[in-house]
């Protein structure tokens, strides 16, 4: 579980993008909605831990996320929209510093890496990787271990069809395992069957909208409302 209190945050002191945000993410998919630059990115950098709050607190299963970090972190996997990583480290090299991170072998590590097809690619450096590959390795790092709080942002975009079904056959099997998801995409299709909750940005204002239809096209029509502003 994930609990933001009270949490504000902004670039500028003279302008809040998030105000006063108090609501607790349980396990399930939570989509964060509303046109862009409205703060929905702003709003998971916060949650993994990239950006710091101004005011307030963010707990991860009760663990301060800048208080307690090793132990707040460890249960985190992000994935940002824009896949920046260390430029200059070898993929796996990356790889097993997550692995460390988790508490799990370097093997699994290799594992993540094949499953995404970057076995032979492991050795390099990753600025020598493509877009699409950056964020393959992403991916990989996030199936490392089985962490219970997993923030996607965009996270389809840049990848072939057949890659885009294993990361959805593989959210579908987090969410099984009673994993806590928070996903921001301009594409909603896939994930309007699996959300359980909405969270929208408006002037800095963070609302949730915990009762979803149960009808497929009465949630999408929510959903897709929801998301245009």
């Amino acid at each position: 579980m994930m609990i933001f209190e009270n949490v504000a945050f902004g670039y500028d002191p003279e302008r809040a993008v998030i105000k006063k945000a108090g609501f607790t993410l349980a396990p399930g998919l939570c989509l964060l909605l509303g046109p862009n630059g409205c703060g929905k990115s702003t709003l998971l950098k916060l949650a993994a831990g990239v950006e710091r709050p101004d005011e307030g607190r963010i707990l991860v299963e009760g663990a301060d996320l800048w208080k307690d970090e090793a132990r707040a972190r460890r249960a985190l996997a992000y994935l940002p929209e824009f896949p920046d990583i260390t430029p200059y480290a070898a993929v796996r090299d990356v790889m097993r510093l997550v692995c460390r991170l988790r508490g799990e072998p370097d093997e699994a590590g290799d594992r993540a890496l094949g499953t995404f097809g970057l076995t032979d690619d492991a050795g390099r450096s990753v600025r020598e990787l493509s877009s699409g590959q950056r964020k393959r390795a992403l991916f990989a790092a996030a199936f490392i271990g089985r962490p219970a709080h997993i923030l996607l942002d965009e996270p389809l975009d840049a990848l072939d069809r057949q890659v885009a079904d294993d990361v959805l056959a593989w959210v579908r099997l987090r969410l099984a395992d009673g994993a806590t998801l928070a996903v921001v995409s301009h594409a909603i299709e896939p994930f309007v069957d699996l959300a359980t909750v909405a969270l929208t940005v408006r002037e800095g204002l963070v609302e949730k909208h915990e009762t979803l239809p149960r009808s497929p096209r009465d949630r999408f029509r929510l959903l897709d409302a929801l998301a245009r502003g």
